[in-house]
């Protein structure tokens, strides 16, 4: 059997895989990499894969980095943004709260149909000159040290290959070979399950209700086009469309609230939908016969011991980290990972020492990790809570938009000298994130909450709009410290505006560590970024 040789060689050609072997060509065209994938037919469309629905990183990283936009355009459907009802065991989702938006923010977003897009990929990997092995299983991983290269052994039919490279990428995706090799898995306090399943027509809420006024409180043909969350205490179910005609139901829960047994069948779900989502549940009673899918994940959230090493390997996607579906931040740390990998495999070819740049890379992304997580772990008690909840949402994504998406939209990941200089101001942020979700926790679980038919609107909100709107911005270096100490100094405001609004209905809702982060107090909340009451 003889040896072949590559620069890289990527365990996995699903999205992860196939993005970062776009990336590397794109930037480092003389590289020469091998993508082997295990499944040997292409994708199906619809039922394939979860994680259809993109946000603003992912969206970026695919539309402008990876120069995607076209196929975004005409072959996947624009996203209308994230839309939430809280519509735990009601008939009549009109008479429940709306939050989300009335009509499209600035900076897009798209719903991914994960085997039309994993599809598109492999052809274009391919015509960018990447060998892309399909029915490779691997059999053997040799992990080199001492500068020597990677070995790995794998069976393509009834033949067996073998092939040593200088980079080794696992993007093997749940199935975490090297993670699993290196015994690094490492396990996290966010004890959660999932369960979801496509059929082959569209699941429009829009439909649902024939109320005039409702219907024209936003665009009423765009509903469908959100990621669509019906929520309740302890859980949340997702409608997702998918440009092949199909749509995605997903149900995740807190496993101490929803237990995975009571919801691990298509016949279970239906059953638990019909006491807490039953407009779902007489929606899809007539549509079981074009159920393509039902998949089962338990405890899904995940940790990783290392994901960069100066001995040339690295983990991306799956493989290495995971988080929650809610927010759909899966694609965003796809995009971040890879970019930190390809950053990784550049500084090597230029000769560069990596132990350094793997130790900041993955430090950062690490506290990336760390912070996104406080979003959801014991907080899906709060889901149910129509009061609670959206103020929730506009904070977690005032952090998101405000932070993370500006290092990345502005090309900041790998630049450690601004990094630096913003450090203790980045660590005070992480800390009033930190101290905000259990201020909200604690909130609800002292709240009766109002439940009313209204909408939310984030689209009237203008300051949420313009943090939208101002991703695109190109900016200069100094430019980008100023926006991101504009942007904590808004978190801060909103912090105190939220513990003022907190206090009012619950005087003695202890918040001191958020004011402390805040560096003020609630009396000097401005009062003005909240939705009106």
């Amino acid at each position: 059997m003889a040896m072949q040789r590559r620069d890289v060689v990527i365990l996995g050609g699903g999205l992860a895989g196939l993005t970062l072997a776009l990336q590397l060509r794109q930037r480092l065209p003389q590289l020469d990499v091998l993508v082997l994938e295990r499944r040997r037919e292409p994708a199906p469309a619809a039922a394939f894969k979860v994680g259809e629905s993109s946000v603003e990183i992912a969206s970026h990283y695919f539309s402008a980095v990876l120069g995607l936009r076209e196929h975004l355009d005409t072959c996947q459907l624009k996203k209308f943004g994230f839309r939430f009802f809280f519509s735990d065991g009601s008939a009549d989702i009109a008479a429940t709260t709306e939050l989300g938006q009335s009509s499209f923010l600035p900076t897009p977003t798209w719903q991914i149909d994960r085997g039309i897009f994993e599809n598109y990929l492999d052809e274009r990997v391919r015509a960018q000159g990447v060998q892309l092995e399909s029915g490779a299983i691997v059999r053997q991983i040799e992990i080199a040290c001492d500068g020597a290269e990677h070995q790995v052994s794998y069976q393509q039919g009834d033949g067996q290959q073998r092939v040593q490279a200088r980079w080794l990428v696992d993007a093997s995706g749940r199935a975490g070979l090297l993670r699993r090799q290196l015994g690094m898995h490492k396990p996290n306090d966010h004890n959660v399950n999932a369960v979801w399943f496509r059929v082959g027509v569209r699941v429009d809420v829009g439909e649902w209700c024939a109320d005039e006024a409702w219907q024209e409180r936003c665009d009423p043909r765009a509903r469908w086009l959100s990621t669509n969350h019906l929520c309740g205490p302890g859980y949340w179910v997702w409608l997702i469309p998918l440009a092949s005609g199909s749509h995605s139901i997903g149900i995740v829960a807190d496993q101490s609230a929803h237990p995975i047994d009571t919801i691990d069948s298509f016949d279970k779900a239906l059953q638990w939908l019909r006491q807490h989502q039953p407009q779902l549940a007489a929606d899809l009673a007539g549509k079981q016969a074009v159920l393509q899918d039902f998949s089962v994940c338990r405890h899904f959230s995940h940790d990783c011991q290392q994901l960069f090493s100066p001995a040339r390997w690295a983990l991306t996607g799956e493989a290495g980290v995971f988080l929650d579906p809610f927010y759909s931040p899966g694609g965003d740390f796809i995009a971040i990972a890879n970019t930190y990998i390809t950053t990784l495999i550049a500084r090597d070819l230029n000769g560069e020492p990596l132990s350094l740049y793997t130790r900041m890379y993955e430090q950062l992304l690490r506290s990336f990790y760390d912070s996104t997580l406080t979003l959801f772990v014991n907080q899906y008690p709060i889901f149910g809570d129509a009061e609670v909840m959206p103020v929730k949402v506009l904070w977690d994504y005032t952090y998101y938009w405000g932070v993370l998406c500006q290092l990345f939209f502005q090309q900041r990941l790998t630049d450690l000298s601004l990094l630096g200089a913003l450090r203790s101001e980045l660590l005070g942020c992480i800390a009033l994130n930190a101290a905000m979700q259990p201020l909200l926790l604690r909130w609800s679980a002292s709240n009766r909450p109002r439940n009313g038919a209204r909408l939310l609107d984030q689209a009237r909100l203008d300051w949420f709009v313009e943090l939208n709107r101002g991703l695109a911005d190109q900016l200069e270096p100094e430019q980008v410290t100023a926006r991101l100490r504009a942007n904590m100094a808004l978190m801060s405001a909103l912090a105190r505006e939220i513990v003022a609004a907190a206090q009012r209905e619950h005087p003695q809702l202890e918040a001191a560590e958020v004011l402390r982060c805040a560096g003020g107090s609630a009396a000097a909340a401005p009062a003005a970024l909240l939705f009106p009451t």
